[in-house]
């Protein structure tokens, strides 16, 4: 088994396997794709039928199953973060929903001091990746290999979702990742446009790259830390994948990459004495370099969800019904592509008046369950949820070390409503969902109000019930942060401070989350990372072109 290369890239997610594609496009580099978990060549992951997500999010093979640590403020509980553990990562998991984010949150991180990533310096990238199934335009590109499609099957409920929407003020909006961000519509989806199977980063990036020479992939190798000479990283250790107790090293002549996602990256970098010394010296870890940041700044997007029957059971259910057999129709006929998720509409809008842009996201589905996919198997009645999660969260949690051992999940403070703003942002995004779901639209659909209920109904029972029941939307980053500050852990060109030859290039490198599910924005990431690696040129430089 080989084991010098070029480059070796920790985690084959969403990052991990767009820069495995394009560090090894040209030949010239030998490449090494390291990933703790599974290949994704199964029908779970690849299928056509969408609801797999939710045994993928509840799976302890494809996933790390994550739990953050009690929160005595919001219900003495520990909350179910799920990540991907698999080629292509959360994607492989995820609902498949394609949204970059507003421009602000980009022109924002150029504001932060991270030269290069303002909007405009970043749209190329976006554009880079996509292949828009609605053709080329100032906002989106057709020459990349992730399909970014419209769904062609929807329930009643969500076409009167975003009918509902339009009656209360919020406009319609056929493009969330165009022009203009707020309003209501259906989100594209990256599902193949033929099949509607998954689109994951394995299936539209690895794949394609899996036969080259020059690139090794290995799958079930966990890596235990990063080597180095002096403050210049070498390579990585690992666990033999034939033989889990025993440990190998892999060398990287040029550079290292961490990519293994939120919470693996920090996590890494400390088990390799990266990070906050206090907190290193006290597990016996011996520190190779000292970065406060590590591990800090984490963000999350909390998220709350409102629940109706659906008196028309014009609604997913496991009991039948005329849509459910429409749907089982439609996906067991090979006649025409299936396209579909069951977050299918949505909308971007602002909690209150004083916000001068949007940052609450609706996803709404016509699906009657609880939070992760979970309740399916309730009573079988007909309803509907709709999703209510703060894009903008002023709260910052943490990763930290649990033990010196990198089979010891990290711990993972979440930290919600850390910060007031943010509790009153959905106590404002709980109205905003009532009045939609209480529009006349709606009305032939909306029975009781099972969540909430009708028994919350002030400001203060918003608030209680928001401590109890929020839960994560799984859009988690910003745990190395990128910038100048002395709580940053990459530069703006990925590199970390005081390292050499070591990047970290995921998720986690962004200052500030997003306002957007996260997927397009971290594979937006890798692309940015990947051509500043192969170009040998500087954020800034590449922006300016």
């Amino acid at each position: 088994m080989k084991d010098e290369f070029d480059y070796v890239i920790v985690g084959g997610g969403s990052a991990g396997c767009v820069l495995a594609n394009r560090l090894s496009a040209s030949g010239r580099h030998e490449v090494c794709l390291l990933e703790a978990g599974p290949s994704d060549r199964t029908a779970w992951v690849r299928g056509t039928n969408p609801l797999y997500m939710l045994f993928l999010m509840n799976s302890p093979t494809y996933n790390w199953l994550y739990r953050t640590e009690v929160e005595p403020a919001n219900g003495d509980r520990g909350f179910f973060w799920p990540r991907g553990k698999v080629l292509g990562g959360s994607s492989a998991i995820n609902a498949m929903i394609y949204t970059r984010g507003n421009r602000w949150d980009y022109d924002h991180w150029a504001e932060l001091g991270c030269a290069g990533w303002s909007w405009a310096e970043v749209l190329p990238f976006f554009k880079r990746s996509e292949r828009q199934a609605r053709g080329p335009g100032a906002f989106h590109g057709v020459d990349g290999t992730m399909n970014v499609v419209d769904t062609n099957f929807r329930f009643p409920a969500s076409e009167a979702f975003v009918e509902s929407c339009a009656e209360v003020g919020i406009a319609r909006n056929d493009d969330f990742n165009g022009e203009e961000q707020e309003g209501a519509g259906f989100f594209q989806v990256t599902q193949s446009p033929l099949g509607g199977r998954r689109g994951s980063a394995g299936t539209d990036f690895l794949d394609e790259a899996r036969a080259r020479p020059n690139l090794v992939v290995e799958t079930g190798t966990l890596v235990t830390r990063v080597l180095f000479e002096g403050r210049r990283a070498i390579g990585v250790e690992c666990l033999d994948p034939r033989r889990r107790a025993v440990t190998r090293r892999v060398r990287a002549s040029k550079e290292v990459i961490l990519s293994a996602g939120v919470i693996n990256t920090p996590q890494l970098l400390k088990l390799s004495g990266v990070g906050p010394r206090e907190e290193l010296e006290a597990l016996g870890i011996p520190l190779v370099h000292e970065l406060a940041g590590v591990g800090e700044n984490l963000q999350d997007h909390p998220d709350i969800l409102v629940r109706r029957r659906d008196r028309r059971r014009a609604s997913f259910s496991l009991q039948p019904g005329p849509y459910t057999a429409s749907f089982l129709r439609r996906f067991l006929s090979r006649r025409e592509p299936f396209i579909y998720t069951p977050t299918d509409a949505g909308a971007f809008v602002r909690s209150s008046e004083e916000e001068p842009r949007p940052d609450l996201q609706l996803q709404f589905a016509a699906v009657r369950m609880e939070p992760h996919g979970r309740g399916l198997f309730m009573p079988a009645r007909f309803g509907f949820v709709l999703h209510v999660c703060n894009m903008r969260p002023r709260s910052r949690g943490r990763v930290r070390l649990r033990s010196a051992s990198p089979l010891d999940p990290p711990r993972i403070e979440a930290n919600y409503f850390a910060d007031a703003a943010d509790l009153e942002a959905l106590v404002g995004g709980l109205k905003i969902a009532r009045r939609v779901l209480g529009a006349s639209a709606m009305a032939p659909f909306a029975g009781e109000e099972e969540v909430p209920g009708a028994g919350v109904q002030t400001d203060d029972d918003l608030r209680a019930f928001l401590r109890r029941r929020v839960e994560t939307v799984y859009h988690t980053a910003s745990s190395c942060k990128m910038g100048t500050d002395p709580m940053a852990v990459v530069d703006p060109d990925l590199r970390v401070h005081g390292i050499e030859a070591l990047r970290v290039i995921d998720a986690s490198i962004m200052p500030v989350i997003p306002s957007s599910n996260i997927h397009a924005p971290t594979v937006m990431v890798a692309e940015r990372g990947a051509a500043m690696i192969l170009e040998g040129k500087r954020a800034a430089e590449l922006g300016a072109r």
